[in-house]
């Protein structure tokens, strides 16, 4: 895929590999398909691999064989360390993938680890991108994810018919490591709406209010959000599937409290929030919807 094709066809086709086909990778592998892309995907786990195959992309029995002829590699893992293990490695993207392939990394890891694997993608002759993602499932299997992007503005450029597959709001924030640390602030934002959400879902419920009929009102106004949208109707249901693991905001949450201890930045409401969803992983509810955090508030005020 050569700046020029890209810039001028964001339809044309283009070889894409994408590793970890998890709840938001599935999804976006299967947009990428329905946009016209050769999509090979690789998961630890096969089922995921049968998955996307079944949509028309094609599955690969190793990270080697999955980007050994991809334009376009794009990286889907649950943190910094997972992200290292299938990217660095005699077995792993940067050796194996062509050279002058984009290297687009989705997954939300240390602002340090991004800069410092970017640096090792360039000499491999790769093009690196860390393009995190906001939006969780739903987002994804929409293909309306917000897309917030470090690297070079001139990849940047020629891998934005790939993102915008996958994304609504695509936006350049700066060089290697920007992105995730705009995500990092993303991460900080939802968690906190979500706690206030959960508190007020339960002062609500306690004065016996239509809740339904609050949530309509408040959504129409200044205490709207998408988190509101997406997340009270949750928690009205008590309905915690996972869209996006406590688990993961978990390890989020620590990224930003550490990142912002280095800057010297202070976050009591997000520290605060942080301790909330710790002790909701360290109890065994790492795997329930983020919107979870509801479940502990109603239990500190003696509420179901």
């Amino acid at each position: 895929m050569s700046n020029a094709s890209a810039k001028t066809n964001a339809s044309a086709q283009t070889n894409v590999a994408v590793i970890g086909l998890g709840i938001m990778g599935l999804p976006m592998a299967v947009n990428l398909v329905e946009a016209g892309h050769t999509v090979t995907g690789y998961n630890r786990s096969e089922d995921k691999v049968t998955k996307l195959v079944a949509e028309g992309g094609r599955g690969a029995s190793s990270i080697a064989d999955a980007v050994k002829d991809a334009e376009v590699v794009i990286t889907m893992v649950p943190d910094s360390p997972d992200v290292e293990g299938v990217v660095t490695g005699k077995d792993g993207v940067f050796a194996n993938a062509p050279k002058g392939a984009v290297w687009i990394d989705a997954s939300s890891i240390r602002p340090d680890v991004a800069v410092r694997l970017a640096s090792q993608a360039r000499e491999a002759g790769l093009r690196p991108l860390d393009a995190p993602v906001s939006g969780g499932e739903q987002g994804a299997i929409d293909a309306v994810l917000s897309i917030m992007v470090g690297g070079e503005k001139a990849d940047f450029d020629d891998a934005l018919p790939i993102l915008q597959a996958v994304g609504k709001t695509i936006v350049h924030v700066g060089p290697s490591g920007s992105g995730q640390t705009v995500k990092a602030a993303n991460q900080l934002i939802v968690a906190v709406n979500i706690q206030a959400l959960s508190e007020a879902i339960v002062f609500l419920e306690a004065y016996g209010v239509d809740t339904d009929a609050a949530l309509t009102v408040l959504g129409g106004g200044l205490a709207g959000s998408k988190v509101l949208d997406q997340k009270g109707q949750k928690m009205l249901d008590r309905n915690f599937d996972p869209g996006f693991r406590l688990a993961l905001h978990n390890k989020d949450l620590g990224i930003v409290t550490s990142a912002a201890r280095e800057a010297g930045v202070v976050v009591p409401l997000g520290a605060a929030v942080a301790q909330l969803v710790t002790a909701l992983v360290a109890r065994g509810d790492g795997g329930l919807d983020h919107s979870g955090l509801f479940k502990l508030t109603a239990e500190l005020s003696g509420k179901n």
